[in-house]
């Protein structure tokens, strides 16, 4: 018999075995009960949170000859070991990310008329349902709207922003959350006890969290690391070798390495990762999390419960936060974070990671505060030392430099005060364009103060966007959210570089428009607005103009 991978060999059959979408499954469940089905649903989510698999299950639920108590199928009839094995004719699961013409939802069109052979409901699950085309959406839609008695659509996806807003409103909609590391490790914990392998604890737990929120990932990465080492207890080095991950120890000497301005010495340690054969891509994600950690232990001394992580690391982790400043490691943070952001359009990813680390060891390359501040607490530390004196013509030219710079800042806030960028906005952009914009940004600023929406962002999310103005994007169909240089605005910028709360974003204006939305993040470097891109819509009053 062939090998069975573990996602799919241990893929739960019941709603009690799903886990972390208690919400979904409670509510289905009770529909069931009280006979209260709906005819058209979403399911709607990242990969790997059991979207798929609550749709089979629901749909052998409403089939069942012999239903539990409470909504949950038996497993034991004729219809749901049919619906188990694939082979019932009442059950039809399609990919849309192969089947997405206007010919395929015509045949499911026509199939609709005929009621279901065996059971009580004819059950549809569109996988990928986001890849239908247009014209096909078109021809699904009256069939969605006004189905006969006995027909259930599912149409999972995991960009539900790309469906029409046509399909969304006839549908329940359910969003799968990502599944909680705890609620990971414990699954991860139950399935080696069944396969009778054993594991470090550290080690499950490093693969829980290194799938991000994904039950699916996470089953395929343990799968990965027992095959390399079977017959072995699984432990937390092997994972590391296997996944290509990098030990605490060596974000620990590059931390302080670039601390102290060592370039060659921190290139060398990247040396010593690429050699190790670490994926790249992986290690700026991770060493961007680490000086997250860093940054919360500067903070707090009560961390410790938030930070998952060995009390071995722990410690080494607050020696190495007592000897960098914060504003050192917030400059580093943002430097990673948008390297982070661009590595997947390199095609050098190695050398980009080294300009990033040369940038880190040399804030004299930059111009902007923040580098400005590590410049100077550079200087102040070789002046205690004994390193460096500045005479007092040196320090004559500095001040003058200075004031220079400052009458420099007041005649470009006198010029930003007399520009019309509402002018601009309407010589620059199409009517169509200008609408559009001017209707995002006030969703984005209806997330602000509407109860509903505030409370599905998050009122910490949503609270932090008063950090950013909304921008014109340089393609002048795009946002950009420019977040300010306070510390609160530096914390923003980071909370919606991290992907799920802009994702979050881009769903909810998407929803409230009709429209798919490119928003994008950065920090303000140019408040002077002087050209289209950096003009906040946020200050113009965006009246659509007509043409003659």
């Amino acid at each position: 018999m062939s090998y069975t991978a573990l996602y799919r060999k241990w893929r739960p059959d019941e709603f009690e075995e799903v886990k972390g979408q208690e919400h979904i499954v409670t509510t289905l469940k009770n529909q069931i009960k009280h006979d209260r089905i709906g005819h058209a649903y979403i399911f709607r989510g990242t990969r790997g949170t059991g979207k798929t698999t609550v749709a089979r299950i629901f749909a052998k639920a409403v089939n069942c000859e012999h239903p539990l108590e409470d909504g949950s199928p038996c497993n034991e009839c004729s219809s749901c070991k049919a619906i188990s094995a694939g082979r019932s004719m009442d059950v039809r699961e399609i990919d849309a990310a192969s089947n997405n013409g206007i010919d395929n939802i015509r045949e499911i069109r026509d199939d609709v008329a005929y009621p279901p052979t065996e059971g009580k409901y004819k059950v549809y699950i569109i996988d990928e349902a986001h890849q239908i085309q247009g014209a096909a959406f078109n021809a699904l839609l009256k069939t969605l709207e006004e189905p006969p008695a006995y027909v259930i659509f599912i149409l999972a996806t995991t960009d539900s922003h790309k469906i029409p807003i046509t399909i969304l409103s006839r549908c329940q909609k359910y969003d799968f959350r990502r599944i909680s590391l705890e609620t990971i490790y414990e699954r991860l914990k139950e399935l080696l006890s069944r396969e009778g392998i054993s594991a470090e604890e550290k080690a499950v737990r490093y693969v829980a969290k290194t799938a991000d929120g994904s039950m699916r990932d996470a089953l395929s990465l343990l799968d990965q690391c027992i095959s390399f080492y079977l017959g072995q207890t699984l432990t937390y080095d092997n994972v590391l070798e296997v996944l290509g991950v990098v030990d605490i120890d060596v974000f620990n000497r590059l931390t302080l390495e670039v601390s102290s301005g060592k370039t060659m010495a921190a290139l060398e340690i990247i040396e010593e990762v690429v050699w190790h054969g670490s994926e790249l891509n992986q290690f700026v994600t991770d060493y961007t999390w680490y000086m997250r950690n860093l940054m919360l232990i500067k903070v707090s001394d009560g961390i410790n419960d938030q930070l998952d992580m060995s009390t071995e690391n722990l410690e080494s982790m607050k020696e190495v936060a007592d000897n960098i400043e914060m504003n050192t490691l917030m400059r580093n943070i943002r430097i990673f974070s948008e390297l982070s952001s661009n590595m997947r359009y390199v095609a050098q990813k190695r050398i980009a990671l080294e300009m990033a680390v040369i940038k880190l060891t040399t804030p004299q390359m930059e111009t902007d505060e923040q580098s400005l501040i590590e410049r100077i607490r550079v200087l102040e530390d070789k002046l205690s030392e004994g390193f460096a004196m500045v005479t007092e013509e040196q320090l004559a030219m500095l001040s003058a430099g200075r004031a220079s710079e400052q009458r420099s800042d007041n005649i470009d806030k006198e010029e930003e005060q007399v520009i019309d960028r509402q002018e601009i906005l309407q010589r620059e952009l199409t009517p169509a364009q200008y609408e559009d914009l001017g209707n995002i940004a006030e969703v984005i600023k209806k997330v602000q103060r509407d109860p509903e929406l505030y409370d599905r962002m998050g009122k910490g999310s949503a609270s932090m966007l008063r950090y950013a103005s909304v921008n014109v994007g340089t393609d002048q169909q795009s946002l950009v959210l420019s977040f300010d240089r306070s510390t609160q605005g530096e914390m923003a910028y980071l909370h919606y570089t991290d992907g799920k709360t802009l994702e979050l974003l881009k769903e909810i204006v998407g929803e409230q428009t009709g429209k798919k939305v490119d928003i994008i993040c950065r920090q303000k470097d140019d408040l002077r607005e002087t050209d289209l891109h950096s003009i906040n819509l946020s200050k113009i009053n965006m009246t659509v103009r007509e043409e003659d």
